[in-house]
C-alpha cells in the first residue's frame, strides 16, 4: 500500500460504517461550500468549486445537499472557515500533513495534536515535514477507467506530469496550476473523475513494518475521525504481507 493520499483516504472512508459516511458528507459539503465563498457559486467559473462537486458526485454526495451546501455559502449567516496545515511524525519516522477546515483554531488545533500523542507521534512545527512533499494536482480514476497504458497516454496528452495505476485505481499528477485544464481534459475522454484536487507527494517513501503498521493505522483513523480534518498525507509504504497481517 502506497502512502497515504486523499483518494485513498476518501474511498476508505466510502466504504466505512454509517458514522464515517456522514462524517464523509459533512466534509465533502464544507469543501463546497468553502470554495463556493471564495470563488463565484458557478462551477464553470470557479476551478475550485467545479473540483469540489467532482469529488462530492464521485462519493454519492446527493444532488440537494451540493445545491445546499452551495447557496450556504452566500448567505449572510454562512460560517467563516480558515484552510489550516498542521505537520507531525508518526509510528516509525513517518512524516504526516493534515489539512484542516474549521472555524475554531484552537479545538482543531487541539484534537491534532491529541491524535499524535495518544497513537505513537507528535505535533511538529510548521515545515517540519511539508519540505519533502511536492504539492500537486491529483485526479483519480477507478481501475475500471482503462488500462494503466491507456490512462498515461490520456493523461499525457491532457497535460499531466506523471501516472501511478496500481490495484486501487490510477492516480495523475499534474502542477498545481494545471489541475483543472487536466481534469477537464480528461473528463473529455475517460468520463468524470472519482476526484480532482490539490493534495500532496511524497518525494520518499518510508518502509513501515508490522511493529509500526498497527499504531499508524490507527492515527490515520483518529485523524480521519475528526470533523475538522479534510485529508491526511503520509510518506508511508507498507508491503501487501504486512497488510495482509494486519486484516
Amino acid at each position: 500500500m502506497a502512502g497515504h493520499s486523499k483518494f485513498k483516504n476518501i474511498m476508505h472512508r466510502k466504504g466505512g460504517q454509517d458514522a464515517k459516511r456522514a462524517r464523509l458528507f459533512s466534509k465533502l459539503a464544507r469543501e463546497i461550500t468553502v470554495a463556493a465563498k471564495m470563488g463565484l457559486p458557478d462551477p464553470d467559473a470557479n476551478a475550485r468549486l467545479r473540483a469540489a462537486i467532482i469529488t462530492a458526485r464521485a462519493n454519492s454526495l446527493p444532488k440537494d445537499n451540493i445545491e445546499r451546501a452551495i447557496k450556504k455559502s452566500q448567505g449572510s449567516d454562512a460560517e467563516t472557515y480558515d484552510e489550516v496545515r498542521y505537520e507531525g511524525f508518526g509510528p516509525g519516522g513517518v512524516a504526516i500533513i493534515v489539512d484542516a477546515l474549521t472555524d475554531n483554531r484552537t479545538r482543531t488545533a487541539a484534537n491534532v495534536r491529541t491524535a499524535f500523542a495518544k497513537n505513537g507521534g507528535n505535533l511538529g512545527a510548521s515545515g517540519s515535514v511539508s519540505h519533502g512533499f511536492d504539492r500537486v494536482g491529483l485526479i483519480a480514476y477507478p481501475l475500471k477507467a482503462g488500462t494503466a497504458d491507456a490512462i498515461f497516454e490520456a493523461a499525457l496528452d491532457a497535460g499531466a506530469d506523471d501516472v501511478q495505476s496500481t490495484e486501487d485505481g490510477h492516480e495523475i499528477f499534474t502542477a498545481p496550476d494545471a489541475l483543472h485544464e487536466t481534469a477537464r481534459a480528461l473528463e473529455a475522454k475517460l468520463g468524470p473523475a472519482q476526484a480532482a484536487q490539490l493534495g500532496w507527494r511524497a518525494r520518499e517513501a518510508v518502509n513501515i513494518g508490522e511493529d509500526h503498521a498497527a499504531t499508524l493505522f490507527k492515527l490515520v483513523d483518529a485523524l480521519d475521525d475528526d470533523d475538522d480534518v479534510q485529508a491526511v498525507t503520509g510518506n508511508y509504504e507498507i508491503a501487501d504481507e504486512v497488510m495482509a497481517k494486519l486484516g
